[in-house]
């Protein structure tokens, strides 16, 4: 099956995006494809502050993405925008680093106001990037997404069965199995 880059541009640790990613990622595999999680606070702020193309962390993610077949790309909206963190990064890369790839962008954030930042702020750079197939993405309100004591996390029934659907429709462009048990969103 493909192989999935699963990219979280949360600044935070306690990041409500990143933990949603991970719960995808995990629909993802049952799907029959390799899923590797990149969280881009991981990677070194002297490095992407810095525009260090050199350096070891951006040589590794480039080779991430040079490497997947379908990215996943997550972030929280902040001022009607992706994060600045994941910015840092997408400018880091080669202009045509998803050239050919198929892309699945997700945000999340406190208000519909931030529905469309999608579609309006993420979507065009993925576009001169060249994702070869960019699904449709899906916003998920903050307050649909509940993290327990132990770190569980709980997805409002109509946000699951939403990103359920267009996680399934990426794992289909990519030659996922359909018809695959999965777990619920």
């Amino acid at each position: 099956m493909a192989l999935v880059l699963s990219v979280s541009g949360s600044p935070s640790p306690t990041s409500r995006t990143a933990r949603l990613l991970r719960h995808l990622d995990d629909r993802l595999r049952v799907q029959g494809h390799e899923v590797v999680p990149l969280d881009v606070r991981t990677l070194p702020a002297d490095a992407l502050l810095g525009a260090d193309f050199g350096h070891p962390a951006i040589v590794a993610a480039t080779a991430l993405f040079e490497r997947a077949d379908g990215v996943v790309i997550g972030t929280p909206v902040y001022k009607a925008a992706y994060s600045g963190l994941l910015k840092s990064l997408l400018d880091l890369l080669p202009q045509y680093a998803l050239a050919g790839k198929t892309v699945l962008p997700l945000a999340t954030g406190g208000s519909t106001a931030h529905v469309l930042a999608i579609d309006y702020a993420l979507r065009p750079v993925l576009s001169s990037m060249g994702a070869a197939h960019i699904v449709p993405g899906w916003f998920t309100l903050d307050r649909s997404i509940g993290v327990g004591d132990d770190g569980s996390l709980t997805v409002a029934p109509d946000a699951a069965g939403a990103l359920a659907e267009v996680t399934d429709r990426f794992s289909a462009v990519l030659g996922g199995r359909t018809g695959a048990p999965v777990p619920a969103a």
